[in-house]
Order: structure tokens, then sequence, then C-alpha cells
């Protein structure tokens, strides 16, 4: 069917920011959105699920767009062009992902930092995303995809992968250094695939027994509980989970010199921190900040070089919900993937 034969699509929208048990989303008839000035409309293949979607959709982050429409880990093709949308063409495989828009011209994008631009705009959250039929992009800020890797196995890297990147770079891991990963869900355990293949001992600290297996199965030289100290200081660490409790223990956790990186886009409250116990020898407590372009790009390049692969769990987009519930439960390992039929 081409684009112009089509005048509808699906598409699952946030009615009020509630908890996920109460279906805050609808799934909807809408008109498929025309894509704007250097914009693609991209037809939705797979689309992984992503905790900052939950955050969203139960009103942890503030709301910035009526009725949006949540996603933003999408695999997909070009279905139609906007004005002045050049480098791609109808049909070419792309992706989407959560950083939507920087104005390029503020002193964080012009020193390379465009992840701090004040003008940012994100997928699922400023703009309608993937949780449909079709979404758009500014085409500078879609990603070429490759060829030979299924669509599900891509999606999950469009987020998790990509922040959990920027998150390992966050956290200056030295080389062939102890890194521990606190939550093993779809960022962490991409992230420990890049990390393993550089030479990093790894050890990760999560509630979920599943998680903690496929920590195992990936390489993990141990697998421990969340609260647990693991067998030997850490270089470095980052903290997946949201949970602001975490943090003293994680930070306790390092060894001298050590760096904390908090890869969330949200965390619940932190208690206060024993400065000689917590921070003393010249530890450091890091935040992230989405991503850059770039770190995109070298993410992709380095996934396919390591051969990184998302452990998956396939959703028909219909059940949308109750992917976001399983995700929230714990259900599962890895990432969830909202396919279309």
């Amino acid at each position: 069917m081409t684009i112009g034969d089509v005048q509808t699509m699906r598409a699952w929208v946030l009615d009020r920011p509630g908890p996920v048990e109460t279906d805050p989303l609808r799934y909807v008839q809408k008109p498929v959105p025309a894509p704007g000035p250097g914009e693609l409309l991209v037809r939705v293949l797979a689309c992984a699920v992503c905790r900052t979607d939950l955050h969203v959709i139960e009103g942890d982050l503030p709301a910035h767009r009526e009725h949006v429409t949540p996603g933003h880990m999408v695999v997909g093709t070009v279905a139609a062009l906007g004005a002045g949308a050049d480098g791609y063409a109808e049909g070419d495989r792309v992706g989407v992902a959560w950083l939507r828009h920087t104005d390029g011209t503020c002193r964080y994008c012009r020193r390379g930092n465009e992840n701090l631009c004040p003008s940012s705009r994100y997928t699922g959250w400023d703009a309608d995303g993937g949780y449909a039929d079709y979404t758009t992009v500014p085409a500078p800020f879609a990603y070429r995809l490759p060829t030979d890797v299924d669509d599900v196995e891509l999606a999950p890297l469009l987020c998790a992968g990509i922040i959990g990147y920027r998150a390992l770079l966050r956290a200056s891991l030295p080389e062939r250094g102890r890194l521990g990963l606190y939550g093993f869900g779809d960022s962490a355990h991409l992230t420990a695939q890049v990390a393993l293949a550089q030479g990093a001992t790894v050890h990760a600290l999560t509630r979920g027994e599943s998680s903690r297996r496929l920590a195992l199965e990936l390489g993990a030289a141990s697998a421990g509980g969340a609260d647990d100290m693991p067998p030997e200081p850490l270089d470095s660490a980052i903290l997946f989970a949201p949970v602001g409790d975490l943090v003293p223990v994680a930070m306790r956790a390092l060894d001298r010199g050590g760096v904390l990186a908090v890869a969330g886009i949200h965390l619940s409250d932190t208690p206060p921190l024993n400065y000689e116990r917590e921070l003393f020898y010249e530890k450091e407590l890091r935040s992230v900040t989405s991503n850059t372009r770039q770190d995109g790009r070298e993410f992709l390049e380095l996934a396919a070089r390591y051969h990184v692969r998302a452990t998956t769990h396939i959703y028909p987009m219909t059940q949308a919900q109750q992917a976001l519930r399983d995700l929230k439960a714990g259900v599962f390992d890895g990432a969830a993937v909202l396919v279309n039929d």
C-alpha cells in the first residue's frame, strides 16, 4: 500500500498521566502526519519500550504535549519526504531516537554538547513517537541502519544502547577496568556487551533473577542483588535503576578515584551522602543527560563491530500497555519491542 492510499493510522495516545495499571493510554485512529519541511515520514515496523516512556505516561516527567504518542526507539522505512529533506529516499531503512531537535547555535551545541541544548526537543515527549503506524523525524536526526540485523533486535539500540554508551563514557572506565551495573534491563545488557568487548570486568547488581542470569550468560563476572557489595572494588559504576537509594550503595562500592554515572532521566530522591564513606578519596558522582548524535553514530558502529545483540520480548503494537505494565513489574529481562502487523 502506498502512502497516498493511507488517510488514517492507528496510534496510542496519552489521555492523562497516571499509573500504567489504570490504562492511561488509548488506541485510536488518527490522521497520518504530514512530514514538515526537512522531515521524514517513517512507517513504523518496530518500536522498543523504554522506561522513559513509562516516566512520561505516569507523570514522573512533566507533560510537554497533550495527548502525545509515546515511543522513541523506532525502526522503520521512509514513506514520504518533506520539502528539503535531503539525503534519504522512500524505502530507506531508518532509526528514530529520543533526541529530535537542537538549535545548533547555543554555546552547548557549538562546543559539541548538543545534549545540553536548552532548546532540545524529544521524540515521544515533545512530538508524537513510535507507538503508532507512522511517525515523523527531522532528517538530520534520523539514523541510517544496517540491513543485516532484524528490526526487533535493532530497535532497543536506538535509546537503550545509545544512552548506555553515553553513560559508559561518563563513567570514565579505565582500560580493562572493573565496572558495576546497577539494574540490568534493556540499557545495561547492551552496555555490558560493549564494556566486555573492550576488556572490562563487569559486575551486575540487580533485583531480578532472570536479569542476573542474563548478565552471567553475557559474560559478567558476578551477578548479585542491587544492595549487595560486589566481590571487588569498582573503578566505575552506572546506575540504570531509577532508585535514588542506590546512589550511596554504589558510591560505597567504588574504589578510590572511582566514578558513578547516573543514567536515568528520572531518579527517586537520593538519601544524604556520607562524605567520609561515600565521597572521600576523590570519588565522583556524575549525571547523564540525553546524548549527542555523535554518541549515537559511535555506538551503532561499535554495536556492529562487537556484534552487540539485544535480548528481546515481542509484543504486538495493540499490547503496548501490557508491555509497559510488564516493564514496570520487572517481568522480563532485556527489552520489550512492539511490532506492527
